[in-house]
């Protein structure tokens, strides 16, 4: 099981949101290239940070940046519409996969493959919410059908994975680096 301290937590958790903060929708044109680090905000949250709190202080935080972006900063709301209530569940989805990988978590390689594992099926799950959520309840689609959805999946999800993967391989290799120098300072000390 992955356990850190309370400072750790805090310094990972403000690194968390500061990542969604620069990274969610058009808020800063200065980092607008980076794709949305929001799912891998909300599992990496669910692998790193206790407290339940957290949760949904980051669903407060993406739909505070949401609002701020659409009524203030000139962001098209096509995107806000009733199925935005499907981000919790979708989200949520990603969180609780965090936590489950943070219990079956081990500090060796052949936990690679869990990782990966539990990255696909809870993004998954998550784009079932968000993408299914959108599609069936916004109202943006005439008659929305399964069998239209189904080709959206193969279409869209990779790009969301592959963006996903990006962000927890980058800290994954974070936490491999921080594990090895820790244990370096305590063989040296």
């Amino acid at each position: 099981m992955l356990t850190l301290n309370k400072n750790h937590q805090i310094m990972i958790g403000l690194l968390l949101t500061a990542l969604l903060v620069l990274t969610r929708g058009h808020h800063f044109a200065a980092v607008n290239h980076l794709p949305s680090a929001s799912w891998a905000v909300f599992f990496l949250a669910g692998v790193y940070l206790r407290p339940a709190w957290v949760f949904p202080a980051l669903l407060g935080l993406a739909a505070a940046l949401d609002f701020a972006a659409v009524t203030w900063g000139g962001v098209d709301g096509f995107c806000t519409s009733p199925a935005y209530g499907f981000l919790l569940p979708a989200y949520g989805s990603l969180w609780l996969g965090g936590r489950w990988f943070a219990k079956h978590y081990q500090f060796a390689f052949s936990r690679i493959a869990l990782l990966a594992a539990t990255v696909v099926g809870s993004s998954f799950v998550c784009h079932l919410f968000s993408s299914g959520g959108f599609y069936f309840f916004s109202g943006r689609y005439v008659d929305p059908t399964l069998a239209e959805f189904l080709p959206r999946i193969a279409k869209y999800y990779p790009s969301y994975l592959g963006t996903l993967a990006f962000y927890v391989a980058t800290a994954a290799i974070i936490h491999i680096v921080v594990k090895a120098l820790y244990a370096d300072s305590k063989r040296t000390a």
